[in-house]
């Protein structure tokens, strides 16, 4: 199946989920390709089976190269004890939507420990989501904005939040009575051996606190519940370039730290994160 017909096909099936960005009303139908609202605002769906919900067009940070290397890594198992944690704490037919979820790979591999789900990712990337729609995956993926979120009240079960911003207020009104946010936060050790490869141990980018964003999300869920999740991940050294790549980190670093960095011989980096489980009451 082509992908334009394949998120036709979702979109048909899960018009519940989807409301217009503009009047904020659900949408009615899906015509000629189209999504289509009561007061006639209209979506089309893209040759990549994707759904464009942006008013305007936003720049993202994140370019081509650094998602394709991002996904090299994360194909590689970076994030798969995340991910598997993340599925001890859903059930079968979970609705779930992934916040930012970039290039898609997480949510594939989360999708692929559930026997079934219904899953929407979305990010503010539009390289981000092109990738993604390149994955062999039944979740759909669309380009929206986190505060602003083109999903209908009480529609999920679960938001997945890996390292990316939240907009609590939005959280609640997409989830179900007793849907939960499960948020991944990196810890001070989180790839601590790059972060010592490419600052000093001075450096503001040598150390993290997630202590406020810790607060902040129980201050939003008072029945919140956090867990330590910390494993050594080694990889082929041919992905040392990849994994720094992949994140932030390099783009504060020189570019001679950054190619001493590449020859280092690093072949093992500390995952070191929280996760953050609110349900709404």
């Amino acid at each position: 199946m082509k992908k334009r017909d394949k998120g036709i096909q979702f979109i048909s099936q899960h018009l519940n989920l989807f409301r217009c960005p503009v009047c904020k009303e659900s949408y009615v139908k899906v015509e000629d390709g189209s999504v289509i609202c009561p007061n006639l605002h209209n979506i089309d769906i893209s040759k990549k089976g994707t759904l464009y919900f942006l008013n305007h067009a936003v720049n993202s940070e994140y370019d081509a190269e650094m998602l394709a290397s991002r996904r090299r890594i994360l194909t590689a198992g970076l994030f798969d004890p995340i991910c598997e944690e993340f599925s001890q704490h859903m059930e079968q037919n979970e609705v779930v939507l992934d916040v930012g979820s970039g290039e898609g790979t997480p949510l594939k591999k989360t999708l692929s420990l559930l026997k079934k789900a219904t899953a929407v990712g979305f990010d503010i990337s539009t390289a981000g989501i092109n990738l993604a729609t390149q994955l062999n995956s039944e979740a759909f993926f669309c380009i929206a904005d986190l505060a602003n979120l083109p999903f209908n009240d009480n529609q999920f079960t679960t938001i997945l939040d890996l390292f990316s911003p939240s907009a609590y207020t939005e959280f609640h009104r997409v989830l179900s009575s007793g849907g939960q946010v499960l948020k991944i936060v990196p810890n001070t050790n989180y790839l601590i051996e790059l972060r010592h490869l490419l600052y000093e141990k001075t450096s503001q980018h040598a150390d993290y606190q997630n202590d406020q964003v810790v607060e902040l999300f129980k201050k939003r869920f008072s029945n919140a519940q956090t867990k330590r999740i910390t494993y050594d991940f080694k990889f082929d050294e041919s992905l040392l370039s990849d994994l720094i790549q992949m994140t932030p980190l390099h783009w504060g670093a020189t570019p001679q730290t950054l190619e001493l960095a590449k020859t280092s011989g690093l072949n093992h980096i500390t995952v070191d994160v929280t996760l953050l489980k609110g349900v709404k009451s």
